[in-house]
């Protein structure tokens, strides 16, 4: 079998293939997911047969039932860099309007050691997109929810493959097609709308982390694992789904581990009767003496989760996760019913291997972070055990559409809950921000359908994941229905060199000044009187060196500029901020660590607060 070390991993948007080493935090996550499962598991990364499809001609003349490939690709990459070595080239080729691609291998049939009746094999890619297409000895598979096509390029997608198709040897075919359309989540991907350039990046798209075969149970535990913790009582909510083919009477078996011992903690069973299909199901489990997690002590255990069979058949899944509360409470945000300040910084993975994000993570821990701004980027869920590990903060964001309309609301929706499904275990994830600076919801302030879409989707999130704070539009138009903001943080975008200019605008944002401070009105709809009743947060701020926002350029005035500005926002009643931001990438010379080596420009422990918080 393969393994994981043998192969390279990118996140979402790297160009370049890396070869890694061993990764260095406890919790051991062979793949890129949360889940982990004793089955063994074959990558199929490596060299595929390759061929652009510029006609789109390949449905037509029915390639997946066998062609000649002109070229070889490297999975994981993308379809930019596997065009440039098509040609010869040494950078990255860009696309105007469509690109369409066709990747192919063969594969043995895995030997299993359970008998057919019990297992099946399931083929799982890491991410690929926008538009996936896959065929097995030539015959259209659908995915585990039943799509013919899978839409989406930042979250796992997987397939079960029948007995009956299945050959000593089997021939695997993928078309991945993707658009410039600004109504599918592009985050800061350039398209039809907003063309590459100053915060627009080039595309990134294509086959753009790994794949690979595993055995799974017929009947099973997918790997899907949320967790609600309620502090003060000590039971841990688990949410479970469950993929069962033959229906009956099953028991679900939760074990609870400290994070590194074999010591049970507890332990419950609760019986099921299960029909065919797929179902999510909530259970409680109570954790005596279990310690909270936090940045300063962030102690994690592990869960064993088995749904058996009415023979006593077990298939198993395996998270680690932590208890802990996030609360926004007046103008404070609470972690474990403390008031905690957000010390900030904005991240922007691009290129970066999984390595360099390594790198990334621990370099802005120096800095003095305790949170990181995932900025509407897809990236390797490997980074989100690191934050658990370390003690890192992480605030999410929704890849967002170009424009604003009923399908890319559709579009925004399915991507928001897709990541939402295979993400929600990790005690490092305290807030998700829904839209940023109106993009894909150009029309909020004047679009009553807008505005209710986000509302209802607040909602949703309230009900469903209460472990997370929500922001409905980062950085202004905050939507205010009767009065009620509906975000659980008031953020504000202050872009501004001058030292003057920053103390005055402070000074009218926690005024309650809801005009004239940001690049827009703060807050839109009702009427919103801001009375201290929600916590004030500069989720962006410096970008000094960036030549849209001005500054400092050089290492000691910035250091200087910036320990100024940050004094300033903790001179008043501000529960937190984010500078902009940590690497520099593409046009946006801003960034506080070099990309490749993750040493700082500046000094460590810049970021962090030293103070308690304004109360």
């Amino acid at each position: 079998m393969s393994s994981m070390e043998d192969s390279q991993h990118l996140n979402f948007g790297s160009a370049v293939s890396k070869e890694e080493v061993q990764t260095t935090e406890r919790f051991e996550n062979p793949l890129p997911r949360a889940v982990l499962r004793p089955n063994n598991h074959i990558l199929l990364d490596g060299e595929w047969r390759f061929c652009l499809d510029p006609n789109d001609s390949g449905m037509r003349e029915r390639w997946y039932l066998g062609r000649d490939y002109e070229h070889i690709a490297i999975w994981p990459g993308s379809i930019e860099a596997h065009m440039a070595d098509a040609k010869g080239q040494q950078q990255a080729t860009g696309w105007q309007d469509k690109v369409v691609a066709w990747y192919e291998r063969e594969f043995e049939l895995p030997t299993r050691t359970e008998p057919q009746h019990r297992t099946m094999i399931q083929l799982t890619f890491g991410a690929c997109g926008y538009e996936t297409r896959v065929w097995l000895n030539g015959h259209p598979l659908h995915t585990i929810e039943g799509e013919k096509v899978h839409y989406g390029e930042y979250t796992s997608f997987s397939y079960e493959f029948s007995e009956d198709l299945l050959q000593p040897l089997n021939r695997l075919t993928v078309r991945i097609a993707d658009t410039m359309d600004a109504e599918i989540p592009r985050g800061k991907q350039e398209s039809h709308v907003y063309k590459r350039g100053g915060i627009w990046y080039h595309t990134y798209t294509g086959a753009v982390r790994s794949v690979w075969l595993e055995t799974v149970e017929r009947n099973r535990l997918r790997s899907r694992v949320g967790v609600v913790s309620v502090v003060e009582d000590q039971l841990v909510r688990f949410n479970l789904t469950t993929r069962i083919h033959d229906p009956g009477l099953y028991t679900l078996r939760l074990n609870v581990y400290g994070h590194d011992s074999v010591d049970l903690m507890a332990t419950s069973d609760f019986p099921l009767r299960l029909q065919a299909g797929q179902k999510q199901q909530r259970v409680v489990i109570e954790v005596p003496g279990a310690e909270l997690w936090s940045p300063e002590s962030p102690r994690l255990y592990r869960l064993v989760a088995q749904l058996i069979d009415s023979s006593g058949y077990p298939a198993q899944i395996e998270a680690h996760f932590g208890l802990r509360k996030v609360e926004a409470r007046g103008c404070c945000v609470y972690l474990n019913n403390e008031s905690i300040y957000l010390d900030g910084i904005l991240y922007q993975p691009g290129t970066a291997t999984f390595e360099e994000m390594k790198r990334h993570m621990q370099a802005m821990k120096e800095l003095g972070c305790n949170l990181v701004r995932v900025h509407i980027a897809g990236v390797d869920p490997r980074i989100y055990n690191l934050a658990d590990e370390m003690g890192m903060l992480l605030w999410v964001e929704v890849p967002s559409p170009h424009s604003s309309s009923h399908r890319s609301r559709e579009n925004h929706r399915a991507e928001l809950l897709r990541m939402l499904a295979l993400i929600e275990t990790h005690p490092s994830i305290v807030i998700w921000s829904l839209y940023n600076e109106d993009w894909g919801a150009q029309d909020i302030a004047t679009n009553l359908e807008t505005r209710q879409y986000i509302v209802d989707l607040y909602h949703y999130m309230l009900i469903n994941h209460p472990q997370f704070l929500v922001v409905d539009n980062d950085g202004w138009h905050h939507i205010s229905l009767e009065g009620r903001l509906k975000s659980d943080l008031l953020t504000a975008h202050l872009y501004t060199p001058d030292p003057d200019r920053w103390r005055d605008l402070l000074d009218r944002l926690v005024a309650g000044q809801l005009e004239g401070v940001a690049a827009f009105p703060l807050v839109v709809g009702d009427p919103f009187f801001y009375r201290r009743q929600v916590p004030l947060l500069v989720s962006e701020w410096g970008g000094f060196g960036f030549a849209d926002y001005g500054g400092p350029n050089d290492p000691e005035n910035r250091t200087e500029r910036v320990r100024q500005f940050k004094q300033e926002l903790r001179k008043r009643a501000i529960a937190g901020d984010v500078y902009t931001q940590a690497t520099n990438i593409e046009d946006e010379r801003n960034g506080l660590i070099d990309f490749n080596t993750g040493e700082l420009s500046v000094p460590a422990g810049l970021l962090a607060s030293g103070q308690a918080p304004v109360e």
